[in-house]
């Protein structure tokens, strides 16, 4: 900018030093012809302005040009520190997400279902338990003895009923059955809460599950939700069985899924294998135009081979058998002359692996999980896991542990309240989860019979605390700190926690439901305790034996 200014000042300077009429010269004299040079002094006058507008414009440019320059350069400055701002920032949001994974880790292989302490629980169930007068030792001592004890006395016997005739209904199965088409059909092994000596609600039912296998040259082939591959958040807890040849590529060969033209030839498969009439398929229990075995189809199988089997074994008992439930192909019942029955559950179901995990291909008594994906997705049960997981932590405890009786107090009381107000989104399976939960982070001696109170509380305030975050874990699914005596496959261990109480989150009204009838049944409790529980006088109230539990 200076410099322009110079340059028109000295264009000035110039023009008046050199103008005739200012300076004149010496012994000059004024031109004759004044018109001619006024003409002249215009045309000066005029180049001299086109001059100046010239310099003007220059200066004009060089200075946008510098604060074109000056811009760009704090531009340039401007992205250097924002790039330097934004690459601390994604370092510090990387570590933060590491450190979130690390503790997720380090979360689910700890404590991964939270019990929660003492101040925890009972700021959570201040309201529910205000005004409940609970039971004291005396009280559910006698309610236990009375209730519990004096109808559970004829389990025994009944499993050992129900356990030989199932043996030889199965027997009389597989003799009717086609070896070579026919599904094989293995022993019986009993499941569930008349197995785990806790069940207290009659009738009584035994619930026994049937593994199945394939026809040679097939085999199963499953896969689960957590085996790597993505399954959307309603399938999982299930999986599927791929029926397939033993001698079939697992991953599968490009001669299925191309067609080689009539001059090729497969080397690894005949053109015998490679082409499955879907009949065949079918007779499999398949899916129709698929390999995947459909449960519905084994539903309708199991029921038509049982009815064939008890045609042929019927002459040799005293005793009518008949299916109780439609929906239910193995819910059966045996009928005496007398008009007394007895009700008890044949499932079939496909192992998994070499494991004591089984897909279940329906559930006698809905509740335990929700209507199926599709006839195709079986849900996984650990019933075998959890009946040995009680039986191997049960001699840790202490002589007449109080464990069992937890639960059954808890499952009368709950199944009396749901008499009351109708059926909750609560199962005796969540019941029993709480208690596992309990088993494992509860020291052994605090499962003493004289603190059978105390233990039930904590159940109770457990199962509120799930039930207000909607969040109850299945006890195996995720849990890294099951025990290695009972060979739980690791791929179970290491996925991610299974939410029991997943449907509340979906379905706000069962939600509701089921924590209105759990709080109705608190308020209740005092009331169903006491009418199943012989008077006791209050002098008498710490003379009661402990031993009665």
């Amino acid at each position: 900018m200076p410099v322009g200014i110079f340059r028109v000042c000295l264009v000035v300077i110039t023009a008046i030093v050199n103008h005739p009429l200012l300076f004149p010269k010496e012994n000059g004299t004024v031109p004759e012809n004044t018109e001619e040079i006024i003409q002249k002094m215009k045309e000066r006058e005029e180049s001299l302005r086109l001059e100046q507008l010239r310099l003007e414009q220059e200066i004009a440019a060089q200075e946008a040009t510098q604060k074109a320059l000056e811009k760009a350069a704090e531009v340039v400055e401007e992205s250097k520190k924002e790039k330097v701002r934004w690459d601390m920032w994604t370092a510090l949001s990387m570590v933060i997400f590491l450190l979130i994974e690390l503790w997720r880790q380090d979360f689910q292989e700890g404590n991964w279902q939270d019990t929660g302490g003492e101040e925890d629980d009972m700021a959570v169930l201040g309201k529910a338990f205000k005004g409940v007068a609970f039971p004291d030792k005396a009280v559910l001592a006698s309610f236990y003895e009375k209730r519990i004890l004096g109808t559970t006395g004829d389990m025994a016997r009944m499993r050992e009923m129900v356990e030989g005739f199932a043996d030889d209904l199965l027997e009389a199965l597989r003799s009717v059955c086609n070896r070579d088409a026919d599904m094989e059909v293995e022993d019986c092994m009993g499941v569930g809460s008349m197995y785990e000596n806790w069940r207290v609600r009659k009738p009584f039912v035994c619930d026994l599950i049937v593994p199945f296998a394939p026809p040679e040259p097939y085999c199963f082939r499953s896969q689960i939700w957590c085996s790597g591959d993505s399954f959307p958040p309603d399938e999982q807890g299930y999986g599927t069985i791929k029926v397939c040849r033993a001698d079939e590529d697992v991953t599968g060969c490009i001669c299925d899924k191309t067609k080689l033209g009539e001059d090729m030839l497969c080397l690894l498969h005949s053109q015998a294998n490679t082409t499955r009439p879907s009949g065949e398929m079918e007779d499999l229990l398949c899916f129709k135009n698929t390999q995947y075995l459909d449960a519905d189809q084994v539903m309708k199988w199991f029921q038509i081979a049982v009815t064939k089997a008890w045609n042929r074994i019927s002459h040799k008992y005293e005793f009518d058998l008949s299916f109780s439930l439609l929906d239910s192909p193995g819910a059966l019942k045996i009928k005496f002359r007398s008009g007394k029955s007895i009700a008890f559950n044949l499932t079939p179901v496909v192992q998994y692996e070499n494991s004591d995990v089984y897909f279940i291909s329906h559930f006698p008594r809905r509740g335990l999980a929700a209507d199926l994906p599709s006839s195709t997705h079986w849900f996984l049960t650990f019933a075998v896991y959890e009946r040995r997981f009680i039986q191997l932590v049960s001699k840790t405890l202490p002589a007449n542990a109080c464990h069992v009786s937890c639960l059954q107090i808890l499952s009368f009381l709950h199944g009396k309240q749901c008499t009351l107000t109708g059926p909750s989104g609560l199962t005796n399976y969540h019941l029993k989860t709480v208690m596992l939960h309990l088993l494992q982070t509860r020291p052994s001696q605090d499962w003493a019979p004289e603190k059978l109170e105390a233990r039930l509380q904590d159940m109770l305030k457990f199962l509120e605390k799930c039930l207000h975050e909607k969040k109850l874990y299945h006890f195996f699914v995720g849990n890294g700190k099951v025990p290695a005596e009972l060979s739980l496959p690791i791929i179970f261990q290491r996925a991610e926690p299974l939410n029991l109480f997943r449907p509340f989150v979906l379905h706000r009204d069962v939600y509701r439901k089921t924590v209105d009838t759990f709080h109705e049944m608190l308020r209740n409790m005092p009331a169903l305790i006491n009418e199943y529980t012989v008077h006791i006088p209050v002098a008498h109230t710490n003379g009661i034996h402990k031993e009665s539990l």
